[in-house]
């Protein structure tokens, strides 16, 4: 009897017996289509065996073996189940999530030859001025194709409606569609820079070692680590004759949110254009993740940009993997499989054998820590990589004692209005959307809380919406207070909303953008605003933290940030930590090129030693401090967290889990630390009660080895009625 085990997408920790028909052969890695219960379920063959424990008449057979995709590779499936291991998830939920959605079903999926488009003879006689002025896109796409033949991927990045436009233009007959060419044996290389010498210190470390390496490029805003990227992908992409070299081999790219991917697609399908390049991420269409992932097992991607599920793409010719803003919290998936897109990156890089590449301007505590102590190499860029652009000069206002205008200083405003004469850009950053956080009855004090939550409604002065961040709940906003009765109701406290209300008054003539999650909730309207931006079609943006990494305006010289004191004094010990680096990512933002930048922050306590730090561009002071009290208090990097998360719409079930897994861990008198069951930071959210239980080791060893004596424990309480998650490194 051939019996298959195999992984299926259910909250079970263990895989799945199953025989084969005579004559049918399958190997680990392949997907197949079985019975569990009264449904069918696509689940991934793990391991091939001759007999089981079951009785044989309890055993069912697979129902059929799908093909058309490679199986999974005996590398990844490794991956795979160190993932499960680690972060205590069950084995099948683990592989079936970095499977595309399609490859989930049991509908036949091949990989598709990728089309490219041309001019026909017509279209390449086609006088553009006689197209509509209002044909935008066509005509843009059909400047482009006068360069040459390109991919579908090509012109959708030229713009979101390309799509349509390509398909007036293929009905009209001025575009074709063409063989495309083989895949070159070596690749051009566009516009290279001349490096700088620390650049190029950094390129040739990485380059000469041997086998697996860890590498923190740890360069100011500025200094050029795209660049460093793009020589180690030159590096990597050509084939050489030499027997145990990487080179001809793929790279892998991570980026911490999607917002990102659409200028660094342009940016190196520019730099490498005969390689193929592919995107990998949640704003892609259930086809074109399928395809594209398709593309980058078979090979034929030889680079691949996505975000954090992008780590379990299989890759047979994987030779690089770079992590870009490595400190970014959005590596961190929140729920199911709780991983870490970056630790389980250095992993797999360890796994292949092949180095990896952490980049950030203000590196996460725990590789500058690894750094520190030599299992990361420390590879530093300290100026900008243009000679004539430097360091934006960071200056406090106190808001103590100067006068606010709906939450702008005086002094912003002037500099504002300086930048405006000098048909200079701005940037106003405020973490926070909407109106302002709060609506206030003067009269009784009411606040405008929500109904469902611990938290308080926000108001959407344009909609005329209260809306909760955490659940969705909105509703209107009332005539007069609630509880009182009266009219007179007041916003307290300022969003990005307000600040562009304000500053429209105070500019008429200025051209503002709002950029945060509300503005661009439509697919391509930040690809649109983007464009605006770098047409210099924008005087003043406002916006959220979207805008504060990852991007390159000119023309941009001054940031004024507004508002950044409550994680001065927050409950998250991390909270200082991501403050400065979102200050210094932001303020980074300013004077990249050769106009000198300048950056203005207003707060209460401009004498801070992490303002301090941020005017002096010292982040490694600053990140010594941060560690000295890391160690005396006992945080992380010197320990080692899990975190047990527990909800339900009842309290008092929620605490008596909780309470029951602290018995059941104390009970195991293992070198842990079991802290008490504490209320969440949010104790309620979508009327659901939230509570936690921290447990914690400075060995990783022996947190996983208590970690797995305790789940079957928390297995077998009773918690019918609740939601309950064991969360591995928590932030």
């Amino acid at each position: 009897m051939s019996v298959v085990r195999v992984a299926l997408d259910v909250p079970l920790s263990t895989l799945f017996d199953y025989t084969l028909a005579h004559g049918t052969a399958v190997v680990p890695g392949q997907r197949v289509l079985v019975p569990f219960g009264r449904k069918q379920m696509v689940g991934v063959v793990m391991e091939c065996a001759v007999d089981s424990e079951l009785a044989a008449t309890r055993i069912k057979q697979v129902v059929q073996v799908l093909e058309g995709v490679p199986p999974l590779p005996d590398e990844l499936l490794a991956l795979l189940r160190f993932c499960s291991d680690y972060y205590h998830h069950p084995l099948g939920a683990t592989v079936l999530l970095a499977l595309p959605a399609r490859l989930r079903s049991s509908q036949p999926v091949t990989l598709r030859e990728a089309a490219q488009y041309t001019l026909s003879d017509s279209g390449r006689s086609l006088d553009l001025s006689q197209l509509p002025k209002r044909k935008v896109v066509q005509q843009r796409l059909l400047t482009a194709l006068q360069q040459g033949a390109l991919s579908a991927a090509q012109l959708r990045a030229l713009s979101p409606s390309a799509p349509t436009a390509l398909k007036t233009l293929l009905q009209a007959g001025w575009v074709e569609i063409c063989a495309v060419p083989a895949a070159p044996s070596t690749f051009a290389f566009n516009n290279a820079h001349t490096l700088t010498a620390q650049q190029q210190q950094a390129v040739d470390a990485v380059t000469q070692s041997n086998g697996y390496g860890c590498f923190l490029l740890h360069g100011i805003t500025g200094s050029g680590k795209t660049e460093i990227y793009v020589h180690l992908m030159h590096h990597v992409l050509q084939p050489c004759p030499e027997p145990g070299r990487r080179e001809g081999g793929q790279v892998l790219l991570l980026v911490p949110e999607i917002n990102l991917t659409p200028q660094l697609e342009n940016y190196f399908r520019n730099r490498f254009p005969d390689a193929e390049l592919v995107s990998l991420h949640s704003g892609l269409s259930d086809g074109e993740r399928t395809q594209n992932w398709l593309r980058a097992q078979s090979g034929r991607a030889r680079i691949v940009l996505g975000t954090r599920l992008a780590v379990f793409t299989p890759l047979p010719q994987l030779a690089l993997i770079i992590v870009d803003e490595e400190h970014d919290s959005s590596y961190k998936q929140q729920d199911g499989l709780r991983y870490s897109a970056r630790d389980v990156a250095i992993f797999r890089a360890n796994q292949r054998g092949v180095p990896i590449v952490l980049g950030s301007a203000t590196p996460s505590l725990e590789s500058y820590y690894n750094a520190q102590i030599g299992r990361y190499r420390l590879l530093r860029l300290t100026q900008r990589a243009m000679a004539q652009a430097r360091l934006p000069e960071i200056r406090c206002i106190n808001t103590s004692n100067v006068i606010m205008q709906h939450g702008v200083s005086e002094p912003l405003l002037k500099a504002l209005a300086e930048r405006l004469q000098r048909g200079e850009q701005s940037l106003i950053f405020i973490n926070r959307r909407g109106y302002a956080p709060v609506l206030m009855c003067t009269a009784c004090g009411w606040l405008s809380g929500c109904s469902n939550c611990a938290g308080k409604l926000v108001l959407h002065l344009n909609d005329r919406l209260l809306r909760c961040h955490h659940c969705g709940h909105q509703e209107r906003v009332p005539h007069a207070c609630p509880s009182c009765g009266n009219a007179d109701l007041q916003p307290v406290g300022i969003g990005t909303q307000r600040v562009e209300s304000a500053l429209q008054e105070h500019f008429p003539q200025a051209r503002i953008l709002r950029v945060d999650r509300d503005s661009t909730r439509n697919k391509g309207a930040w690809n649109v605003m983007r464009q605006q931006i770098q047409d210099e079609a924008v005087d003043i943006l406002v916006g959220t933290q979207m805008l504060a990494k990852g991007h390159d305006f000119p023309n941009l010289t001054l940031v004024g940030v507004l508002n950044p004191d409550s994680a001065l004094y927050s409950s998250d010990f991390r909270a200082s930590e991501k403050l400065f680096a979102q200050l210094a990512q932001v303020a980074g933002r300013a004077g990249r090129a050769d106009k000198p930048g300048e950056v203005l922050i207003q707060t209460a306590f401009p004498d801070h030693p992490l303002f301090r730090a941020l005017r002096a561009h010292d982040y490694d002071t600053w990140a010594q401090t941060l560690l000295a009290e890391r160690q005396s208090a006992g945080f992380p990097p010197f320990v080692y967290q899990a975190l047990l998360r527990a909800e339900g719409k009842q309290k008092t079930e929620v605490y008596t889990f909780l309470q029951q897994a602290q018995e059941a861990a104390v009970a195991l008198n293992m070198p842990v630390e079991v802290y008490g069951v504490v209320p969440a930071a949010l104790p309620r959210r979508a009327n659901h009660y939230l509570a936690h239980l921290l447990v914690q080791s400075d060995k990783r060893k022996l947190l996983q080895q208590f970690l797995h004596t305790w789940r079957p424990l928390l297995d077998a309480l009773p918690a019918q009625k609740l939601r309950w998650s064991l969360d591995v490194d928590p932030l």
